[in-house]
């Protein structure tokens, strides 16, 4: 089988090192990935910061010939069919619309998809126009048992959707473009007809029509469907809870608790009694990014996720900030005449060299 060239830019954490934080054995940075699939290897590094990419060029076996601290030379010099974008969303956009017009054949590009809708809407037009693959790094739609999920909901295993609740602070384009992507993809990425949304903390980070900070905050994305899906900044780990007609699904860690039907009471009413998640091969949702990046080099598919589900992804995020600056009210989509840009002043933190 044909091996796809790929290459990264951004050797920090989520490029190259978030492995050696977490306690999850699969490949979870986007250089452990390509490291992992048998139909890639990872020929080139960008990074403004040669030290670090020094470290990711010895880890992953990418010699200093192939280190570049401007991508766009590097683009131009090693022609990767594969690119990953593992930077700031500040600066994603630019590099996205470059690689895809100048040579890239599909982009993993980390997540948030970009710092403004407008940027979004940018990266849109230059992938499909240079008809490029994409997938964003939300990576739970990859995951197998988030995939077996949305094929038991489907299915209709435990009755009608009735409502996804997700427990996820830390930011609305850090952790919230996660539980969002997880609730489109478990609803069968029905359209979402409003949100309704309360920052509970960085409002006040807002100067204008620019964040300095990622806010963080909870509330109420409507499908069009019916199924609401809520967004909760209570503290608590990241979790979901399924609810169905005829059961309950919830996830707790690396747990999957079940509750279905189990009888009646004595009203004939159905009571919700323990039961058994399926089993799934485990997996690294990376690594099945990766290879949906390569079937669709192989055979011209479509991926899961997709550049207009990545857009999407974006609008409903600015639509959350919007309804804040609306006073929690409604805010309808499609999202029009937002211009907020997330624009911060961040160092890049020092990866950790080490495994944990």
């Amino acid at each position: 089988m044909k091996t796809y060239r790929a290459a990264l830019i951004g050797c920090g954490r989520i490029g190259a090192f978030i492995d050696n934080e977490v306690a999850d054995p699969h490949p979870y940075s986007h250089a452990a990935a390509y490291e992992a699939c048998e139909r890639t290897t990872l020929v080139a590094l960008a990074d403004q910061r040669p030290d670090v990419m020094a470290r990711a060029g010895e880890r992953y076996g990418v010699p200093a010939a192939h280190h570049y601290t401007d991508y766009r030379e590097m683009l131009a010099a090693e022609r990767p069919d594969i690119v990953s974008v593992a930077t700031q969303p500040e600066h994603r956009a630019q590099i996205v619309i470059h690689a895809a017009e100048h040579g890239a054949r599909a982009i993993y590009a980390e997540k948030a998809m970009a710092a403004s809708l407008a940027e979004a809407d940018a990266m849109v037009q230059a992938v499909e126009g240079n008809g490029v693959a994409f997938n964003m790094g939300t990576n739970r739609r990859w995951h197998p048992g988030f995939r077996l999920m949305r094929s038991l909901i489907a299915e209709g295993r435990y009755g009608a959707l009735r409502s996804l609740t997700v427990h996820c602070g830390h930011g609305v384009f850090n952790m919230g473009s996660h539980a969002i992507d997880l609730v489109l993809m478990l609803n069968g990425d029905e359209p979402v007809s409003w949100v309704q949304f309360h920052l509970s903390e960085g409002a006040d980070r807002i100067e204008g029509d620019t964040l300095r900070d990622d806010p963080s905050g909870g509330g109420r994305l409507q499908f069009a469907n019916g199924v609401p899906a809520f967004l909760l900044d209570s503290g608590r780990p990241f979790e979901l809870e399924v609810v169905c007609e005829r059961g309950i699904v919830t996830t707790v860690g690396s747990e999957w608790q079940v509750r279905e039907e189990a009888g009646a009471d004595l009203r004939g009413r159905p009571v919700l009694g323990p039961g058994s998640y399926p089993p799934f091969e485990p997996g690294s949702p990376a690594v099945h990014l990766v290879l949906d990046l390569v079937q669709a080099l192989d055979t011209g598919a479509p991926t899961r996720g997709g550049v207009r589900v990545a857009r999407t992804n974006t609008e409903l995020i600015f639509a959350c900030l919007e309804s804040h600056r609306n006073g929690g009210a409604r805010t309808a989509l499609p999202l029009a005449g937002c211009e907020l840009r997330l624009q911060r002043e961040i160092t890049p933190r020092e990866p950790k060299y080490d495994p944990r």
